[in-house]
């Protein structure tokens, strides 16, 4: 968790007039509500083994709000003050956006997109989920390699070599659980000999930022005891354009979202949800980005990929230690020190990980081939002009990122271009469009004897199997005969 509810305030806080204090201040909601929503995710949403964590997709959103005119007036009196009527800004925008997920999900209607999704157009969608993260991988990793690699080098190891080694059951489960834990510890003990020697005494700003334990500011800056509130920045302000700009992040996220529940799913070895399971999940993950809006993370939220790849890496797919983890989150949240202790983790350290972790989800995509005729070359081309386009859709719209012209929307509506950009700089959302489309729309080749060619249905496939383990989706509290599973 710790890597994203890091690296995305640091790029936000900074550019909003915020200094260390604030940063901390927003690392520390986010870890908060980042606990409360898995809670909510894990007890009435999907249910599925997944930790809500913050997305990638809200920086350019958020940043949109964050750069625009009408706080720019503000700069020059008090950077404090600016950084309050952006974040102000955010809420309102994000607040107002969360409706949008709500009524999808709750209304049953994102189970319709769901139901449209076969293995074929499973595999582009789940595939870019962690492909597409590729930047946040090695690049992030390179920029302190003597600590970077390392981490990723022991943790290869002690993950997949170790347990190979050994002959004894108990002992290959102890390196499968802890070979994360074991890893960051000595890597994190090797960089504080580094810090401590003074082998960054002469570096760059930036080395020294990213290498040495001490620099990250954050422990000057947290709190020894403080719980977050809602409206802690004071009363959500509202904007039309950034409520649009911000709409187009949660379809984002929801879509990216559904992607990692199906590989959850197939890694915590769980019967693949229905879809109206995936709506219900939808619904919650609104109400949790209402609450981010609320308190102040100046970020949504989504299933993090981080944590689908941890359990294939751990091998465990329980739901109770999703939830106990999530306790974790609220009490470093509210210790504000011991959380900015662990948060002072080298960055590097977390891109080690996620290499492993972004990895795992994007074999998950590939996995789910076997569902697949592969040998039809219909499959084929749309599997790999999907996996193609949304690798280079994005490529080209990620080259107006940050422009001041107008793009390749042509309009005098600066949020509505922003609203496309949001949209085609997704791989995954890409994707998944592409390829849905397509698996809708190219009719099926015909057999040897003239007849049309009929595939397996996924769906009543899936139906199936859920019918013979319902329980597993079912609502706690008795709620399940109010809000049934199907």
């Amino acid at each position: 968790m710790l890597g994203t509810t890091v690296i995305i305030p640091s790029i936000i806080v900074p550019l909003m007039g915020g200094g260390l204090k604030e940063k901390a201040e927003v690392i520390r909601t986010s870890l908060f509500v980042a606990g409360l929503n898995t809670l909510l995710q894990t007890w009435f949403g999907t249910r599925l083994p997944v930790v809500i964590g913050p997305s990638y997709s809200y920086i350019a959103p958020a940043l949109f709000t964050v750069l625009s005119d009408r706080y720019s007036e503000s700069v020059t009196v008090d950077p404090l003050e600016r950084f309050e009527k952006s974040m102000r800004g955010i809420q309102g925008a994000m607040m107002i956006a969360s409706i949008i997920p709500i009524l999808l999900g709750f209304f049953g209607i994102w189970r319709i997109f769901v139901r449209l999704i076969t293995p074929v157009s499973a595999v582009p969608l789940v595939t870019l989920v962690g492909l597409g993260l590729y930047t946040q991988g090695f690049p992030q990793l390179a920029e302190c390699i003597e600590i970077g690699l390392p981490e990723l080098i022991i943790l290869i190891i002690l993950s997949q070599y170790i347990p190979r080694w050994i002959e004894t059951k108990i002992g290959e489960r102890f390196f499968e659980r802890y070979a994360v834990l074991l890893s960051i510890a000595i890597v994190w003990l090797f960089a504080a000999l580094l810090t401590a020697s003074g082998a960054y005494r002469n570096k760059s700003s930036s080395t020294q930022v990213s290498c040495r334990v001490d620099q990250s500011g954050l422990i000057s800056g947290a709190a020894w005891i403080s719980v977050p509130y809602p409206w802690q920045w004071g009363t959500p302000s509202v904007d039309a354009g950034d409520v649009f700009v911000m709409i187009a992040a949660a379809l984002v996220a929801l879509i990216e979202s559904t992607g990692a529940n199906i590989a959850a799913a197939r890694f915590g070895s769980a019967t693949l949800p229905p879809p109206s399971i995936f709506s219900r999940g939808a619904g919650w993950l609104g109400i949790g980005w209402f609450l981010d809006g609320s308190f102040g993370t100046a970020s949504g939220s989504t299933v993090s990929v981080e944590n689908v790849g941890l359990l294939a890496l751990t091998r465990s797919g329980s739901r109770r230690v999703v939830q106990i983890s999530a306790g974790f989150m609220l009490f470093f949240a509210v210790f504000g020190k011991f959380g900015a202790i662990l948060a002072s983790i080298p960055l590097p350290i977390f891109a080690a990980l996620q290499c492993i972790s972004y990895a795992y989800e994007t074999s998950a995509g590939l996995g789910l081939l076997q569902l697949c005729n592969i040998n039809k070359l219909r499959t084929k081309f749309i599997v790999g002009f999907s996996i193609f386009m949304g690798l280079s859709v994005p490529q080209y719209f990620c080259g107006y990122t940050g422009t001041s012209g107008p793009g390749p929307v042509h309009t005098h509506a600066n949020w509505f271009f922003k609203f496309v950009e949001i949209i085609f700089t997704s791989p995954a959302t890409v994707a998944a469009m592409i390829a849905v489309f397509l698996d809708c729309t190219i009719p099926p080749g015909r057999t040897d004897n003239g007849g049309i060619e009929i595939e397996t249905d996924w769906w009543d496939a899936i139906t199936s199997a859920f019918e013979e383990d319902p329980e597993f989706y079912s609502l706690p509290l008795g709620l399940n005969e109010c809000f049934p599973s199907v």
